[in-house]
């Protein structure tokens, strides 16, 4: 800080310095430099009564309490396992909770070990020698997978191939991604809830650059062609990425046992449970593209001892290298997340991971055999293995029943005019019994 008089003590300009920075600039003053409506700038009083604690907790309690009381049936990207306590209390220890990027090996050893367990778990769960330690989300990982494809690729192409059942959410962002990048971004239609390869092979050509699918699909639907998908992609000489989850992974096809180049995903399914937007973007790949990963990684070596050691490594973000070489202008990550989701998977340990896999299947299918009996519903709409979720035809339009479900406590999805969408997990397992009357109820 120098000494110097600033009025403030994270700012370290003097007065002089300030006048001659704003005369370079050519501002009067520092409030000049800002361009900031006059009903919304600030007056010095912020208009908020003074309460007491006691009396500020009784008021946000009341405002709490008017929220719905809904067991949630809902998924479609958001799923909600439990998290044991554990997980809370080990991540929640200050040198986790106040430690920003772990740029400081000396002092975040800790901290740079449990990221490089994280990035070995999904090493071993897609059988791919690469993953980084996290990027924002599963829709950003797919953005990535993208201008990664069209930096490896060996031939010209653009084209990106995506199921038609992608979510939304995810098709706008990897939409973003491809206008920066010249990419094209098209839709290969499904059969049944699954990839249709027939038609796949028919679109396909010289310009394919990355073909993406999904396993399971944001309907839910185990994906039975994987190989295939691997297989036409590598033919055309493009990149083969999977969409997935650690649970899922679990029990579910290796990723480089079918081609997969790259492997995505929300690793958030283990260690945050439900968050409506917050994720963990899982991103592995092979060794080959490993100084084209965006993000970071965490590498192991050893220190001037001969002690194991962990460090930040291969970082090629723009903060770190100059733009033009930069893989990716992400500049944080989900590390507190990876974290969660390290210790969440430690903690279940593989069997505890495949057991919870399989009730991912079973619920399902279990559930949807009991809605099927109910007049006026078909369900699954989809022939095919499903994992936590499913879709269910209903002869009343879809968004009445969802309607009247809510009256009833529950909520689930409405994806189409006739089609209601219902996630099943261990924590709302208990409650299908309830749901399934209310079901009946709704629809008699």
């Amino acid at each position: 800080m120098g000494g110097h008089d600033t009025g403030s003590p994270y700012a370290s300009h003097t007065p002089a310095e300030t006048e001659q920075m704003l005369d370079a600039v050519g501002a009067a003053t520092e409030a000049g430099l800002f361009d900031i409506p006059e009903e919304i700038r600030f007056d010095g009083e912020f208009d908020i009564e003074s309460r007491s604690e006691r009396a500020v907790r009784q008021e946000f309690g009341g405002m709490l309490n008017r929220n719905n009381d809904l067991t949630e049936f809902l998924g479609r990207g958001h799923y909600d396992h439990y998290v044991p306590s554990l997980v809370d209390h080990l991540s929640d220890r200050q040198e986790f909770l106040s430690s920003y990027t772990q740029y400081q090996p000396e002092i975040a050893q800790g901290f740079l070990q449990a990221l490089f367990e994280y990035q070995s778990i999904l090493v071993e769960l897609t059988g791919l020698e690469v993953a980084n330690c996290s990027l924002y989300d599963a829709a950003t990982a797919l953005g990535e997978t993208a201008t990664l494809a069209s930096r490896v690729r060996a031939t010209t192409g653009d084209r990106v191939l995506v199921p038609e059942h992608l979510h939304e959410g995810k098709r706008g962002v990897l939409e973003n991604y491809a206008d920066g990048a010249n990419l094209t971004i098209e839709s290969y239609p499904m059969a049944d809830g699954a990839a249709d390869v027939a038609a796949i092979e028919d679109l396909v050509d010289e310009d394919l650059l990355l073909l993406y699918a999904e396993s399971p699909t944001v309907r839910g639907v185990v994906e039975e062609s994987l190989s295939d998908l691997g297989t036409i992609a590598d033919e055309h000489e493009a990149l083969f990425a999977l969409g997935s989850d650690p649970v899922a992974l679990s029990v579910l096809e290796e990723p480089a046992a079918v081609g997969a180049d790259v492997v995505i995903g929300d690793a958030a399914t283990l260690g945050l449970g439900t968050s409506y937007g917050m994720g963990l973007g899982m991103f592995a790949t092979r060794k080959e593209f490993l100084r084209q990963v965006p993000g970071r990684l965490v590498g192991a070596g050893e220190d001037s001892t001969g002690r194991r050691a962990y460090t930040l490594t291969l970082q090629t973000r723009e903060q770190h290298i100059r733009r033009e070489r930069a893989t990716s202008n992400i500049c944080t990550n989900q590390a507190w997340v990876a974290l969660r989701t390290a210790i969440h998977a430690a903690y279940l340990g593989p069997e505890g991971l495949v057991d919870l896999a399989r009730t991912c299947l079973t619920n399902a299918t279990e559930l949807a055999d009991q809605l099927d009996e109910i007049t006026g519903v078909a369900a699954p709409v989809h022939d095919r293995h499903h994992f936590r979720e499913f879709l269910a035809r209903t002869d009343q339009p879809a968004q009445a029943i969802v309607d009247e479900l809510v009256d009833e406590g529950f909520a689930v999805h409405a994806v189409d005019e006739h089609l209601l969408q219902i996630c099943v997990t261990e924590t709302n397992e208990d409650s299908t019994e309830r749901l399934v009357d209310a079901v009946r109820e709704v629809v008699a």
